[in-house]
């Protein structure tokens, strides 16, 4: 609240927040430019989920109890949910990378609720960037290495076609499956991580504008909706957090998938 107080209080006029919520400086005066508080976070993320799976599976019980309950439940939701529906007979051999993935993903989006933290890391395109380009190297690489590199690059492109539509549809499926395909998995966690942020930055300034910093009678109205909407917007958001993560996850899997074995 105190980043949107700063935006409003210079203002005689209400401000709609805009990409400056992204714009952080260095972590002290004279620091490097690239360490910031979404790179501290996205550490802090990471450490958070290493700690949560070393609590849950470290030390496992016959009967699972505390964090390994909760863990077994997020390892049979992953593996039900996205591993076996692509990977059959693979999943748990990639089980490892997808739980991480998943639950990773999870954390940073949900530190955008979290109390003096209020941003979603995958909200800076370098970070959903390097998983999605991470990913996609591995899918290149188990690609040649299960079919071979003349019969992986081959396998992209459907038979039986035509002769003349290979002149189309060859530059069009590799610049989809090369280019597009890592851009657009990176984006989609990126896109809906940066709207949620500036959605409820927005009507929490609305509140806050016209309920603290310039109250009237005919502005009272405007700023409860804005409370209203940012308690709703934030529910949702918590959805949309946890449904990211989930779709990251599961074109994550699909992806592996299809590295293992040709998709045509």
């Amino acid at each position: 609240m105190n980043a949107l107080t700063v935006l409003a209080s210079g203002e005689e006029e209400f401000v709609a927040p805009g990409v400056e919520l992204f714009d952080f400086p260095p972590l002290f005066a004279g620091g490097p430019a690239w360490l910031t508080k979404p790179v501290l976070f996205a550490v802090i993320g990471a450490l958070v989920t290493c700690a949560i799976a070393w609590s849950a599976f470290a030390k496992p019980k016959l009967v699972p109890r505390g964090m390994q309950n909760i863990g077994e439940m997020g390892y049979v939701f992953v593996r039900d949910q996205i591993g076996r529906p692509f990977l059959g007979k693979n999943t748990e051999q990639w089980m490892p990378l997808l739980m991480s993935l998943f639950l990773l993903i999870w954390v940073w989006n949900i530190f955008a609720v979290i109390p003096v933290v209020q941003f979603p890391i995958a909200s800076h395109i370098a970070f959903p960037a390097v998983l999605a380009f991470s990913v996609y190297f591995l899918k290149i690489y188990l690609g040649i290495k299960h079919q071979g590199a003349a019969k992986y690059f081959s396998n992209l492109i459907p038979k039986g076609l035509p002769k003349p539509i290979y002149v189309l549809l060859v530059p069009i499926e590799y610049l989809s499956t090369f280019i597009l395909a890592p851009f657009t998995h990176a984006v989609r966690l990126f896109a809906n991580m940066f709207a949620g942020h500036i959605i409820l930055a927005f009507f929490s300034l609305v509140g806050f504008w016209f309920l603290f910093e310039k109250p009237t009678a005919a502005g009272f109205g405007v700023g409860i909706i804005g409370v209203i909407m940012t308690c709703v917007m934030t529910a949702f958001e918590m959805f949309i957090q946890f449904l990211q993560a989930f779709l990251f996850t599961m074109l994550a899997a699909m992806y592996i998938q299809s590295g293992l074995h040709a998709d045509h």
